[in-house]
């Protein structure tokens, strides 16, 4: 083992968000000498293969949808080329690299040292790093965070290695022209969705009848229906029992199928995106030598204040498995700073990790807080809970002739008890991430249905509609 080489009062090992988060948040607020190691690229998943260059992908996909709405409103758009997806793909990898170098200047201005390489735990006090550039190097740390995140999951199919997951959509340098996409989860929905609206034949595989399976039944089904309406050929009740090369075209797959209607299928693709979930990034991190629990699917095993099964060593963000998303992972980070640096002010400070909002970016958006319909019965009892329900069509388009050109908006207020708190919101639609935002506000503060009716709508905005639920 290499010789002690530097101590610190915070070791973050990881690079995303939430890791950095804390680190700087331990660093340049309350003064802990931190240091960071990342083996990838600063930012981590949500920055460099996720949220970010999945928003800028939605955003151009969004615009193609316009673009093909423009008529209605008088525009005369010609088309004379394809969607430019090659220079596309370079000025989004262009701005996430500037983004790499913010988190870098962040790190100075906030005096994290950063080090780039792969770490070994060797007890609750110290790890040896591997370092990219050649050596190694121990750190002794009073404190240790482990928020290393996750990489995405690739069965064990016969070929399976032939396609791709969420973290190969940002490299492909050219636009497939027939793609399937395997998961049931908001990354298959969202990349289904960017895929077809820019000009790819997309299929996409899941196992049951429906997708997005832990969301509210309203979106589920709305959504399923949407995205058949548009185009997207949804494979129902599939399994893949197998991926070859396509005996005489270069660069395509034979994807072996069965799904409802198809027993023995082949399906021929350029494309094939696997999006069946995630696992903790803990396989070298020599979790086991020094006792940290982990549940059944590998996650560390954390209470709400971070705290693993051993003193002084914390764990946050995907890899613990809980709410695997990026904001959640930042505002736990920087909680978890402020308890075991900001002093006696701070010591009880934890996220709370009820009512947390999220969206998923599909083509129409979906927004979502609190408790679905079912689980709001099964936890108050169905004559508890009170529901109210609305489904329109968007001011947005009025202005179209056809019907099927008109995507819906759906929203839904979920109530319980005499004085009806609000307990579960669920929204599809034109603008419902941002909408989500404010509404999620007023459900974590505890609103009531009579709060939202004392609320003045804003007319013509689809917002209005949760305010007005008769």
């Amino acid at each position: 083992m290499a010789p002690i080489t530097k101590e610190c009062d915070y070791l973050v090992i990881g690079g995303g968000s939430g890791g950095l988060a804390s680190a700087r948040r331990a660093s340049g607020q309350w003064g802990a000498k931190t240091i960071a190691i990342e083996s990838n690229r600063l930012g981590g998943t949500c920055v460099n293969v996720g949220c970010v260059p999945k928003k800028v992908t939605w955003n151009a996909a969004a615009i193609a949808e316009t673009l093909d709405h423009a008529k209605s409103y008088g525009f005369s758009i010609k088309q004379t080329a394809p969607f430019d997806w090659p220079t596309f793909t370079k000025k989004r990898a262009d701005y996430v690299k500037r983004l790499n170098g913010i988190y870098d200047r962040n790190l100075e201005k906030d005096h994290v040292e950063w080090l780039h390489g792969r770490a070994y735990l060797h007890s609750k006090n110290e790890v040896e790093v591997q370092l990219h550039d050649g050596g190694n190097q121990t750190i002794h740390a009073k404190k240790i965070l482990i928020a290393t995140g996750g990489h995405p999951n690739i069965p064990n199919t016969p070929g399976a290695d032939l396609g791709i997951t969420s973290d190969g959509f940002f490299e492909l340098e050219q636009q497939p022209k027939k793609a399937a996409l395997v998961g049931a989860g908001y990354i298959a929905v969202e990349m289904a969705g960017m895929f077809h609206h820019l000009g790819t034949e997309t299929h996409l595989f899941i196992r049951h009848d429906s997708f997005l399976r832990t969301f509210d039944p309203l979106v589920q089904e709305k959504i399923m229906s949407e995205y058949e309406r548009q185009g997207i050929i949804i494979h129902r009740n599939s399994a893949q029992s197998k991926v070859e090369k396509h005996p005489s075209k270069p660069g395509f797959l034979n994807l072996h199928y069965s799904d409802t209607t198809t027993k023995d299928g082949v399906l021929e693709i350029d494309c094939l995106l696997w999006a069946i979930g995630r696992s903790p990034e803990v396989e070298d991190l020599h979790l086991d030598k020094i006792g940290i629990k982990t549940d059944p699917k590998g996650h560390i095993v954390a209470d709400d204040y971070q705290n693993t099964s051993i003193d002084n060593i914390y764990a946050l963000g995907d890899v613990c498995g809980k709410i695997e998303l990026t904001p959640v992972a930042i505002a736990a980070g920087r909680k978890l700073a402020n308890r075991l640096f900001g002093g006696e002010a701070h010591k009880d400070d934890h996220l709370d990790y009820t009512n947390i909002p999220s969206v998923v970016f599909a083509h129409p958006e979906v927004g979502s807080i609190g408790l679905t319909e079912p689980a709001a019965k099964e936890k108050y009892g169905e004559n508890e809970v009170k529901v109210y329900e609305t489904s329109f069509t968007a001011m947005y388009y009025a202005m179209m002739e056809k019907q099927e050109e008109k995507a819906p908006s759906s929203f839904k207020l979920i109530c319980v008890g005499n004085e009806e708190k609000v307990v579960g919101l669920h929204i599809l639609g034109e603008g419902c991430s941002e909408m989500l935002q404010g509404f999620g506000v007023a459900v974590k503060m505890g609103a009531t249905k009579k709060d939202f009716d004392n609320c003045v709508a804003i007319h013509p905005t689809s917002a209005e509609e949760l305010v007005t639920l008769k």
